[in-house]
């Protein structure tokens, strides 16, 4: 009796002893400890028939160690009716721990208030505990066995059935994966809940089954969600200085964000950079529809869409609400029709389609209401609540902000337009030498304006200059300094200075400026092409400071930019300008342009010079309206907003006929007087214009006789025919003639007096060689109109 009779393969792994070994001899043999042996030894000499035992001993392993075994003894009986005992063991410590285990599950499932899910390597559920069947809003009766799916789970059924599988195939863990309750349990909102999943598996990998579970993450979520709607809003309302634009982005933010629909109504003075009455009822609101999201075919039918002015708006206190700065929340239906009073007639202008909950935030800064910010739901079926509203408030506060900085840049920016535009020439011109369309356009699509400017100054002998300048950086400073300079460079037009020279005084005006731009926080550059065409010599003469050459189409279409040799900028000082004359056949279009033009995204100005080239190739053939060739060459640069201001200016060259024009040229003597007097007549019998030869030749007379005291020879005379008669008379002299009135005593000086008194008007220019001093008069003159001296 103890012998051991039996001995598994387990009880060999568990002890170490194979069976040969242990069979045969006594079990106590197995037993560690002095105590456990004779109590043991004790057991089987008195032995309790029909008595079981379990308890937890120590046995001997086979290399001297200890294991802590667990024992279940029961008696049994043989054939024979000899006694013996069943002896069940297993590690002590494995049993506690699986003891422990279950415990553990059993508290989970029973007290653990987690959401907890259990299914089948065939992903059906096997068991759920509380907390999961109220999440799945059905009891584990129904559930067990079932496949999960839409009709078991209101949780996302196909992302969770996804990450089933996923899981179940790849034996990676899916953990606080954020799914949303669909259709939701709770209608008054939506709720979000983190889903993890992992795979339940036995010691050897073998796949026992998969289990879920769901932890509430909703009011977490919701707070992320107003964060980043907040966030949304900073960095995309306010980013731009267009009123409407601003508009815009704040319904683009709200809807579907926060509601269904969204719109933005702006006062009519703000759109139009002003502010809006301070103190205003409903009724005088003047609200227009600017900003509506969604856009296009999303907006409801019926809704007024952008633009729209509502009518006079009845005195209620909802909309007194919003005028005095506060944010209305209309939860219901219920609340909607409270909120009317009565004024059902305007429903179709406020409601939209199946709309049942609503939030109105007035956009409040620097104390006045500059509109309004409505937001429906109408799909969603969880109505608005207190949190929406603060978070509308909020959203709104920094929106008026950009929609007030935005007002207030375009009151400035349309002051500084209206200052720029008033600076310019007249567009389009229409003179002898050449007929002339400027085109301006502001940086950035009109929102910054620059000292980029064009200009067409008329000089005598119906010569034509042609300006383009572009003054450094942007704002009211540049226009400002752009609108001295091009003064400067009128006034010197009518010295008819050579434009190198002329170049070389604007250089030394822009040094002066440099010198109070320091007083000022500004710096002052700019670069000029000054160029001046003579329609009787078909010639043109230009200097360039800094600036890119012009750009000339023939009359057979060839185009070529014109080589030139540009000094520094104005306001280097110190270096000179070159001039360079070149012919150009009437009916040619030259384009003078700022840099704005070629210098585009690639910042390749040979590029930029020939793209302009090949568009004025295209555009300006013969016969082409010069606007048409404008807008062309202009909608050619492409449709972004240019980084500079652009200025382009176009004209198209004509010709004074050779029969209009009589050159003679006399020596220094007085005798001379008479002969030149005697050509002019006759050149005018020759045009028919016998009724001026006797003003003609009064002219005629008094300059050559100066000329020839005072100057010397050779003595030019030059008559032209045009719109005008004009007169000229040169000479080797640089001294400047001066008009004067004689005193009755003196016996000359009274010459030039005259020929002011016969003419529109007079002057002198220089050159290297002399001056000349030129008069213009009507062809139809009235000689009994002037006001001759006695």
């Amino acid at each position: 009796m103890g012998t051991v009779q039996l001995w598994s393969a387990e009880a060999e792994a568990l002890l170490g002893y194979p069976a040969k070994e242990v069979c045969g001899t006594p079990a106590v043999e197995l037993l560690t400890t002095r105590g456990n042996r004779e109590a043991a030894l004790a057991g089987r000499d008195r032995p309790e028939v029909g008595q079981s035992w379990d308890g937890v001993l120590a046995l001997r392993h086979r290399d001297g160690h200890e294991v802590r075994v667990a024992l279940c003894v029961r008696p049994l009986t043989d054939r024979e009716g000899r006694a013996g005992w069943s002896v069940s063991a297993g590690d002590a410590r494995r049993i506690e721990r699986e003891d422990i285990d279950r415990a553990m599950m059993r508290a989970l499932f029973e007290q653990c208030p987690v959401p907890i899910a259990v299914m089948d390597g065939e992903l059906r559920y096997r068991l759920l505990n509380g907390a999961a069947e109220r999440v799945l809003t059905r009891p584990g009766s129904r559930l067990i066995g079932r496949h999960v799916g839409a009709d078991t789970s209101h949780i996302d059924s196909e992302t969770t059935d996804r990450v089933l599988r996923q899981v179940r195939e790849t034996g990676e863990s899916v953990l606080g994966l954020s799914v949303r309750e669909s259709p939701p349990s709770d209608t008054d909102r939506d709720r979000m809940w983190s889903l993890s999943t992992f795979r339940l598996t036995d010691p050897s990998d073998r796949l026992l089954g998969m289990c879920q579970t769901y932890v509430d993450i909703t009011d977490g979520h919701r707070a992320e969600q107003r964060l980043e709607l907040l966030t949304k809003a900073g960095a995309g309302i306010g980013a731009s200085l267009d009123v409407a634009r601003t508009a815009q982005q704040l319904a683009d933010v709200l809807a579907p964000a926060l509601g269904d629909v969204a719109w933005v109504a702006l006062s009519e003075a703000v759109l139009e950079g002003n502010e809006p009455p301070k103190m205003f009822g409903p009724g005088r609101w003047n609200l227009r529809r600017i900003g509506v999201a969604p856009p296009g075919e999303g907006w409801p039918t019926g809704l007024p869409a952008v633009g729209a002015v509502p009518p006079a708006l009845p005195d209620i206190a909802l909309l007194r609400r919003i005028g005095q700065g506060e944010t209305v929340l209309v939860p219901d239906l219920d609340s909607v029709i409270a909120a009317a009073e009565g004024h059902w007639e305007l429903a179709h202008l406020f409601v939209p389609e199946h709309g049942h909950s609503a939030i109105a935030a007035p956009l409040f800064a620097r104390g006045l209401v500059l509109g309004t910010v409505v937001v429906w739901r109408t799909r969603r079926p969880a109505p608005f609540g207190q949190e929406d509203a603060d978070l509308l408030t909020e959203i709104a506060s920094r929106a008026a902000l950009g929609v007030d900085n935005a007002r207030r840049y375009t009151r400035e920016h349309r002051a500084a337009v209206a200052l720029q535009q008033r600076l310019l020439p007249a567009a389009t011109t229409d003179i002898p030498a050449a007929q002339t369309v400027g085109f301006y356009v502001p940086a950035g699509g009109g929102a910054e304006i620059g000292g980029d400017w064009y200009d067409v100054i008329a000089l005598p002998s119906f010569r034509v200059a042609l300006v383009a300048g572009d003054v450094t950086g942007h704002g009211l400073p540049a226009t400002a300094t752009m609108g001295r300079l091009r003064t400067a460079v009128d006034t010197l037009a009518d010295l008819e200075l050579d434009p190198d020279e002329l170049l070389t005084h604007l250089d030394d005006l822009v040094q002066q400026l440099q010198d109070e731009a320091p007083h000022q926080g500004d710096t002052v550059g700019a670069s000029c092409l000054y160029a001046v065409y003579d329609p009787v010599t078909r010639q043109c003469t230009l200097a360039s400071a800094g600036h890119p050459p012009p750009v000339v189409v023939r009359p057979d279409g060839t185009v070529r930019s014109v080589e030139i040799s540009p000094g520094p900028l104005l306001g280097v000082g110190g270096m000179p300008f070159e001039a360079t004359t070149f012919d150009l056949e009437p009916g040619s279009v030259i384009a003078v342009y700022t840099k704005g033009v070629i210098y585009r995204d690639d910042h390749d100005p040979d590029a930029g010079l020939r793209r302009l080239t090949d568009s004025l190739a295209r555009f300006a053939g013969p016969g082409r309206g010069l606007d048409g060739v404008g807008q062309e060459l202009l909608r050619s640069l492409g449709d972004a907003p240019a980084r500079d201001d652009m200025a382009l200016l176009l004209a198209r060259t004509r010709a004074i006929a050779p029969a209009n024009t009589a050159t003679w040229e006399f020596p220094a003597d007085v005798s001379v007087v008479a002969a030149a007097r005697e050509a002019a007549a006759g050149q005018l019998a020759a045009w028919g214009l016998d009724e001026m030869s006797f003003t003609t030749e009064l002219i005629v007379s008094e300059l050559v006789t100066n000329a020839v005291r005072y100057a010397g020879g050779p003595i030019g005379l030059r008559l032209i025919r045009e719109n005008v008669l004009v007169c000229e008379v040169n000479d080797p002299s640089n001294t400047q003639p001066r008009l004067r009135r004689a005193r009755w005593s003196d016996e000359g000086g009274r010459g030039l007096f005259l020929i002011a008194q016969l003419t529109t008007r007079w002057g002198s220019r220089y050159a290297r060689g002399g001056k000349t001093i030129w008069t213009e008069q009507p062809l139809a003159a009235d000689l009994a109109l002037l006001d001759l001296p006695p």
